[in-house]
C-alpha cells in the first residue's frame, strides 16, 4: 500500500494584525495543515511560522510584543526553524521603523529601515511585477513577468545586511519598483519575507507559498 506524506505544519501566527483567514486558506490549498493560534508551544514546534500584518508599524509591533511574537521568532530562528514575514509581517523584521516622523523599533533581524513610499500615487495597491534573483528558490518555476498584489505606503528602500564569510549563502533580495525602488521580497537562512500578499496573488502567489513549504 503506497503512503502518502505526511502535510507540513504550519502556523498562522495571530497577534491581532494581518489577513489570517485568507493566509489560512491559501496555506491549505496548496497543501499545508495549518493552524491560526498565538499559542507560544504550538507556534514554536511547527515546522513553519507565517508571521502576517497589516497597518501601522507601530501598532503591529505592539501586538506583536504583546502576544510573545517577537519571542517564538526569535527563538525560531536562533534553532534554524523557517519562519515567513508578508507585508508588515516582513517589515517588522528590520530594524525600525519610520511613520509620520515617529520611530519605532522593530525585530532587528535584518538591518534597515521602513519609511514612506516616495510615489505620485501611494498607497502601492494592485498587481506589480519583481525583480527575483535567478538562484531565488522562493520564486523557483514562476516567470520574469509574473505579477503580485501589492497593498502598502511604506517600504524598505536600501539592503544593509552583508555576509562577509564566503562559506555563508548570501540573502536573495527580490525588488520592485513603485515610483523607487524598494525591497519586494527577501530569502535568508530560515528567515523568508514577503512585501507583497502571496495569498492574494493568484496561482502566482500558490506557486510561491507551495515553494516555501517544500523548504520545511
Amino acid at each position: 500500500m503506497e503512503l502518502s506524506t505526511p502535510r507540513k505544519k504550519v502556523v498562522v501566527f495571530d497577534y491581532g494584525f494581518g489577513n489570517i483567514r485568507s493566509a489560512e486558506r491559501a496555506l491549505a490549498h496548496v497543501g499545508a495543515d495549518v493552524e491560526v493560534t498565538r499559542d507560544y508551544d504550538t507556534a514554536m514546534n511547527a515546522e513553519g511560522l507565517l508571521v502576517p500584518g497589516v497597518g501601522a508599524f507601530a501598532s503591529c509591533m505592539k501586538g506583536l510584543r504583546e502576544a510573545r511574537g517577537d519571542w517564538v521568532v526569535g527563538r525560531r530562528l536562533a534553532g534554524g526553524r523557517p519562519v515567513m514575514g508578508i507585508c508588515v509581517g516582513m517589515q517588522i523584521l528590520f530594524g525600525r521603523g519610520i511613520e509620520h516622523d515617529v520611530e519605532t523599533e522593530g525585530l532587528d533581524e535584518w538591518p534597515g529601515t521602513v519609511g514612506p513610499l516616495k510615489a505620485d500615487i501611494v498607497p502601492h495597491m494592485g498587481w506589480n511585477t519583481v525583480e527575483a534573483p535567478q538562484d531565488s528558490r522562493l520564486f523557483a518555476g514562476l516567470d520574469a513577468d509574473e505579477r503580485y498584489y501589492f497593498v502598502h505606503s511604506y517600504a524598505v528602500h536600501q539592503w544593509e545586511l552583508e555576509v562577509s564569510n564566503p562559506a555563508m549563502r548570501a540573502p536573495q533580495v527580490t525588488w520592485a519598483t513603485h515610483g523607487e525602488p524598494f525591497v519586494a521580497a527577501v530569502e535568508n537562512g530560515p528567515l523568508w519575507a514577503t512585501q507583497f500578499h502571496p495569498e492574494k496573488s493568484g496561482d502566482a502567489g500558490a506557486q510561491l507559498l507551495s515553494n516555501w513549504i517544500d523548504t520545511l
